[in-house]
């Protein structure tokens, strides 16, 4: 398997665009990363995305993208949920890796603001167990806040403990001119937040809106002088069962666990190496839970680390969403995993502004679907 690069990144502002239909979200980010690249041709288009077939009535997402592009060659949608970017993040990679095709465009889009509130609820619930989850009436956010409520239960948190979480990825948010919420909370205004289904509020659970995100990927020695390459160390990718009752360890991230496990190997490094972390903060249980399973915390002291400041920029620790997350920059589904790629990116580039994490050279980023079925975990590196 030869080395290969990010060389092109584009994206657009997760927002509510009722001016733009799915296919021309897509060609927005596509048109970007070409322009940041500095050239237009690739062998190969993937699209990450999860609710097309629902909410838009539109499947082959592949073939439409790839005709609004003005592209002829394999087009491809890849779905897992909530972790559908990431994952046709790591298939364009591969594809490259490979010696396959030498260039891979990947996006992630998701056209979510045009649907009604119940009608998005119900197609996000298809993303768990709709024989042993879904008959029973449970929604997704329901899924979680039992997830949460048990976890509070065996390690003795109190609901005012996750708070770090939130206030963190807002804060960083306020920096990010593409987030969906770009403006700070208090602690106030998370302990006074409405109710979704306890014990997570509003606050502990990220907007959805409609956004795209992508990345041209090349071999690495196609672009050894460019010095705004950034160069794919390590990837992994793992499942679970997909109902949470099944799982030996339900308040365990074990496919996180391993496919942060095979990203490691493969990159040489180790969780002391990572200088940010990307994480999938859809709920603020959902950090917790990944930095444990990660290696950055024990098994249910994942609230430490955001209650000693660890998470923040400036602390030195591991600093995570550091362009405000999906909490705060928003989780149009299945763009999610491209936007943290990217943001992965503009990080090592050293492009983030105010929201820099200094001296960074190594980041990770970590996509969930579902309630931790499917999970992908990718590792960045800049010389």
């Amino acid at each position: 398997m030869r080395k290969i690069a990010i060389i092109g990144i584009g994206q657009t502002k997760v927002h509510e665009h009722w001016n733009l239909s799915i296919r021309e979200l897509a060609g927005k980010a596509i048109f970007a990363a070409q322009k940041d690249a500095g050239r237009k041709n690739f062998d190969a288009l993937f699209v990450g995305n999860m609710l097309s077939g629902l909410i838009d009535q539109q499947n082959n997402l592949g073939a439409v993208i790839a005709d609004w592009v003005g592209f002829k060659g394999e087009a491809v949608k890849i779905e897992t949920a909530c972790s559908s970017g990431a994952s046709a993040f790591r298939a364009g990679m591969m594809a490259v890796a490979s010696g396959e095709i030498d260039s891979a465009m990947v996006v992630g889009v998701e056209k979510m603001t045009d649907a009604a509130p119940n009608d998005i609820t119900s197609a996000l619930a298809t993303a768990a167990d709709s024989d042993w989850e879904l008959e029973q009436g449970v929604s997704f956010v329901g899924l979680n806040a039992l997830i949460m409520r048990r976890y509070m239960h065996e390690y003795g948190w109190q609901h005012e403990d996750f708070a770090p979480f939130s206030l963190n990825s807002h804060a960083n948010a306020a920096h990010n001119p593409h987030a969906r919420l770009p403006f700070a909370i208090s602690e106030k205004q998370y302990k006074n937040s409405a109710m979704i289904a306890a014990p997570i509020n509003l606050m502990d659970a990220s907007p959805t809106g409609d956004g795209a995100a992508s990345a041209l990927i090349v071999p690495l020695e196609s672009v050894h002088n460019n010095k705004r390459a950034v160069e794919i160390v390590g990837s992994g990718a793992a499942t679970d069962t997909l109902s949470v009752h099944s799982r030996k360890m339900p308040l365990f991230l074990q496919a996180a666990y391993l496919s942060a496990k095979y990203a490691y190997a493969q990159a040489g490094n180790a969780p002391e190496d990572i200088d940010f972390f990307e994480l999938h903060d859809a709920f603020s249980i959902m950090a917790a839970l990944s930095l444990e399973a990660c290696g950055f915390a024990e098994k249910g002291q994942g609230p430490r680390l955001g209650l000693s400041g660890a998470i923040k920029l400036k602390h030195g620790g591991i600093p995570i969403c550091t362009r405000g997350g999906l909490k705060a920059r928003g989780h149009p589904v299945g763009a999610t995993g491209m936007y943290q790629i990217i943001e992965s990116v503009q990080q090592l580039r050293g492009e983030c502004g105010e929201a820099q994490v200094q001296g960074a050279k190594i980041g990770m980023a970590q996509n969930i679907g579902g309630s931790g079925a499917s999970i992908i975990t990718h590792i960045l590196k800049i010389s």
